[in-house]
């Protein structure tokens, strides 16, 4: 069994430790919190092991009446793995943190992608884990390109890809982001900084991206144009795209016309929070013309990462494959929509149980 810690519980980090939960082949030993929040109290109403983050602040958590098992030394004396989960930058503060335990860890993308020995996305980089000490886990929207664009090269070769990320203003929870009312360039410079991140787990590919901002909450939409070096048929692709595991096709039949739909969607399919693992691409959206190919796709921002998360650890501290691995993870999870609308066979997946 791998233990795994997780350090933060917050969007991610609770998704990642209820992840690692579910895997036959690894144990949650515990998750951290800053401070005896809701936060706190969800983790131990799952039976979790609790972990004050900051020495300092443990007795905050006996004041509450929030029991804790120690603080973040003691939970990384007890794995074999870290999960940092913690805001952007507070990662690459911990860094040295994880070395002095001599515990191998595994950042988010929030973080520069120097924070790590490599980059990883199962799908494109998972070989690239062997021998690292630390892995990133690229960012919601590089991931989603990298699923995506990652069997187009492989089955058509990818000229040049450009891509304009329409990107959630926040987080359901996170009430201080914006925009309130306004749709604004994130970065303004042009092309923005998610294709070279796309280049860490996908290096050799022409990605071109730009980024804006807007005020939703629930997903990322992506507009996609990709110039391939073959020509194929629009029913090709969509057949190539319907056979990712992590790539859901929407059917047509399926009524499905965005973020709202889908995930309410995701939670009549019995999804917990509702979370979509997979890219989520509208099948009317493809359509090639000549070598270029145009979509729409939609990114989950707080779920896509999760099942790389489970991956990478798997990189980190086995000698599985990557297709092994990814197997895994898919079963333990129910990853996979298959839209009973598009097929006759159903979804054969069986999926966690919504328990909140």
């Amino acid at each position: 069994m791998i233990r795994v810690g997780v350090n933060g519980y917050g969007t991610i980090g609770k998704r990642v430790a209820d992840a690692v939960a579910a895997q036959p082949d690894m144990e949650l030993v515990g998750v951290t919190k800053t401070k005896p929040n809701y936060e706190a109290e969800s983790a131990i109403r799952r039976g979790y092991d609790l972990y004050a983050a900051i020495a300092d602040r443990a007795e905050e958590f006996d004041d509450a009446g929030v029991p804790i098992a120690g603080t973040l030394s003691d939970l990384l004396e007890s794995v074999d793995v870290a999960v940092d989960c913690t805001p952007s930058g507070i990662g690459a503060r911990n860094r040295s943190v994880y070395a002095a335990h001599d515990t191998p860890a595994i950042f988010q993308g929030g973080e520069d992608a120097d924070v790590a020995d490599a980059s990883f996305n199962a799908r494109t980089s998972f070989e690239a884990a062997r021998g690292a000490d630390t892995l990133r886990v690229v960012s919601c929207n590089t991931t989603g390109l990298a699923r995506l664009l990652a069997p187009l090269e492989a089955a058509y070769g990818v000229e040049k890809a450009r891509v304009t990320l329409v990107r959630r203003g926040g987080d359901p929870s996170e009430t201080g982001r914006g925009p309130i009312n306004d749709v604004v360039p994130d970065p303004t410079t042009v092309p923005s900084h998610h294709g070279p991140d796309v280049n860490t787990v996908l290096p050799g590919v022409d990605v071109d991206t730009a980024a804006l901002k807007a005020p939703v909450t629930a997903m990322h939409t992506h507009s996609v144009n990709v110039t391939l070096r073959e020509t194929p048929t629009t029913e090709t692709v969509r057949e190539l795209l319907d056979a990712e595991p992590r790539i859901f096709t929407i059917p047509e039949a399926a009524g499905i016309d965005g973020a709202g739909k889908l995930k309410e969607y995701a939670m009549d399919c019995g999804r917990p929070r509702g979370d979509l693992w997979e890219n989520c691409v509208w099948e009317e959206s493809i359509n090639v013309s000549g070598r270029d190919l145009y979509l729409f796709e939609n990114v989950h921002q707080e779920a896509d990462v999760v099942p790389e998360n489970v991956d990478a650890i798997r990189a980190l501290t086995t000698d599985l494959s990557a297709t092994e691995s990814v197997e895994r993870t898919n079963e333990a999870l129910g990853v996979g929509l298959e839209s009973l609308l598009a097929s006759d066979e159903g979804d054969a997946r069986d999926p966690i149980t919504a328990d909140d």
